[in-house]
């Protein structure tokens, strides 16, 4: 079944002839990229990474390595989702506001390129779940070709580990913003801080990690498995999560939850 989705992932790409990847570096993005590479060739496929306040400087840096190590033509392009009017505010269609923007931007790189399509990871998981970014996508002619030919994340992961691809284990990926309580105005201080208090914490070889902040708590979600690992260096995630502007350091005993923040919307 898994080689048939593929093959059917192909056919959606062949159709296309041409595209742009909105490329994060993420699994999902990184193994869509591979596949539009494997099967337009390098001519007619452009990666584009948004370097932009709520994407951490370190997945930049993992992008444009992982762009290279394939042989696929990158481009960076400058955004800020905090000029986008309604963004900051940080209301549930905060992603619609976000991706909207996003396809702005590439829309005229597709054109001027002379290529056919826009296309980004989303995946068949994503249909069961709040992602107002895909309504920005469907007015826009944006197209999902994982979402279209049936992938869902594990197979994604099986097929990325197939291929060889670094990132087949690596955590989800999710813009900066999504840590911050809906209704809590976004600002450039506040992300750098959730930024900072993830890289400390992934510094004690902790993979997954989303500290989610509301107001003055930071409160640190991670696999079940890694709990002891809090515990153990509690004094010093306390101190430096203090340094960067925590008062309250918590840590959620469910576990990483991705889109936890979205609970509040029910």
């Amino acid at each position: 079944m898994l080689t048939e989705k593929y093959k059917k992932l192909q056919s959606i790409l062949r159709e296309m002839e041409s595209v742009v990847v909105a490329f994060s570096g993420g699994v999902d993005s990184t193994f869509l990229l591979k596949a539009a590479f494997d099967t337009l060739g390098a001519d007619h496929v452009l990666a584009v990474t948004a370097d932009s306040e709520s994407y951490p400087s370190s997945e930049l840096k993992e992008a444009k390595v992982l762009a290279e190590k394939m042989g696929v033509r990158h481009q960076i392009i400058e955004t800020s989702e905090l000029a986008i009017p309604g963004y900051a505010e940080n209301n549930k269609n905060r992603c619609y506001f976000c991706k909207s923007s996003l396809f702005d931007h590439l829309i005229p790189v597709m054109e001027e390129k002379g290529f056919h399509n826009v296309i980004y990871g989303v995946i068949a998981d994503d249909m069961n779940e709040f992602r107002p970014g895909m309504q920005a996508a469907k007015e826009k002619g944006i197209r999902g070709p994982l979402q279209e030919a049936d992938l869902f994340k594990q197979e994604i992961r099986e097929l990325s580990r197939t291929f060889n691809l670094p990132t087949w284990d690596k955590p989800s990926l999710a813009c900066l913003s999504s840590r911050i309580a809906y209704g809590e105005f976004i600002t450039k201080a506040k992300l750098t801080k959730v930024e900072r208090a993830e890289e400390y914490i992934k510094s004690l070889h902790i993979r997954q990690v989303r500290v989610r902040t509301h107001e003055e708590i930071a409160r640190i979600e991670v696999e079940p498995s890694d709990m002891g690992a809090i515990l153990e260096n509690h004094d010093l995630i306390v101190k430096k999560l203090q340094e960067y502007g925590y008062k309250y350091i918590t840590l959620d005993l469910i576990g990483y939850q991705s889109g936890s923040m979205n609970k509040v919307l029910s």
